[in-house]
């Protein structure tokens, strides 16, 4: 865990916004006074993922009583996940939060999630004990997300853990070398192994406004999801034209014995068996295809393979030098 020194930021609150202007009044009241409690440096950088309201115009107005906010504004609108990859890379706190908007998660929370990060924890992820205030729907379906993404990425993947989390320097400075175009970070944090510890909390109502994760932007993150860090689409194939191939073969036996009954019409074995056969073989190649198309897409992501924790073969500083994963520099994780 990195440890606070004299004259540099401790925490930075990183803060996308699309189109939040009914929800900055409350979230400054609530944020404030529980940054301002900690009694040391902190910085809000909310990040504009180019609200088309009085978003910007509000932010701006707060920043002058509030010297430790900034803002970073994006050209247009990116994404959700784009303008918390740019926030991360414009944090400069010892340990960074992320937090959204919309007050569902509560700051008040982060008081705790500095306690666990300073004890030594490189993550501390929010989990949701109580979902109430969602919708049946909502509820469900997020259930539903989270036990894919454990069997697809592994336990490690902490249920109900959404993008409400503290991690340190060093895994800011991991996720900035790896090369995501779009990356997921509720899976990809997980994935890199850093110790981590869990809060929990009830999840609020939204305070104001509409909700910005609507059905189709669900969607397509289960999408980038499942995409990210799983062949199984590609997969499907294979399997797809394994399975084909076999009933192929017993469809050939059946249409051989009907011919030699004569319970076929006279050309109708051959263009049958033909067709069943071209058929397979071609599922089977594509399967085939699906596989190296899939090895060649995780060697473009290019992620690291391992992480070191600590070696007792190094010296007592060596632990915390940077490792060179496929000739890439990467930060090594704390155990």
């Amino acid at each position: 865990m990195a440890s606070e020194s004299v004259g540099e930021i401790t925490l930075s609150v990183v803060v996308p916004m699309y189109n939040e202007e009914a929800v900055i009044a409350g979230l400054v009241a609530r944020l404030r006074p529980v940054l301002d409690g900690l009694h040391a440096d902190y910085e809000v950088v909310a990040v504009d993922d180019g609200s088309r309201d009085a978003t910007v115009a509000l932010l701006t107005g707060q920043a002058r009583d509030w010297p430790q906010l900034r803002i970073v504004r994006l050209r247009r609108n990116s994404g959700h996940q784009a303008a918390l990859t740019a926030g991360l890379h414009r944090a400069r706190g010892r340990w960074v939060v992320s937090l959204d908007a919309d007050l569902q998660d509560p700051p008040e929370t982060i008081v705790e999630m500095l306690r666990h990060a300073r004890a030594g924890a490189d993550v501390v992820y929010g989990v949701r004990g109580d979902r109430s205030t969602d919708t049946f729907f909502k509820r469900h379906t997020a259930r539903a997300y989270y036990r894919l993404m454990r069997r697809i990425v592994g336990a490690e993947v902490p249920a109900q853990a959404g993008d409400f989390r503290m991690v340190s320097r060093e895994v800011v400075q991991t996720l900035r070398q790896l090369p995501e175009r779009a990356p997921v970070y509720r899976l990809l944090v997980p994935a890199l192994g850093f110790s981590s510890a869990e809060v929990r909390y009830v999840r609020e109502a939204r305070y104001a406004g509409e909700t910005k994760y609507p059905l189709p932007k669900m969607v397509a993150l289960a999408w980038d999801s499942v995409a990210n860090f799983s062949a199984a689409p590609l997969r499907l194939a294979t399997w797809l034209g394994a399975g084909s191939f076999v009933a192929c073969l017993a469809l050939i036996v059946f249409g051989v014995v009907g011919h030699l009954r004569g319970a076929t019409i006279p050309g109708w074995t051959s263009l049958f068996v033909a067709v069943l056969l071209f058929g397979g073989v071609q599922l089977v190649c594509l399967g085939l295809l699906g596989e190296y198309v899939g090895r060649i897409y995780a060697t473009v992501q290019n992620r690291p393979t391992f992480h070191i924790g600590s070696d007792t073969a190094d010296e007592p500083s060596a632990a915390s030098e940077p490792q060179a994963v496929n000739g890439r520099p990467v930060a090594a994780a704390r155990g």
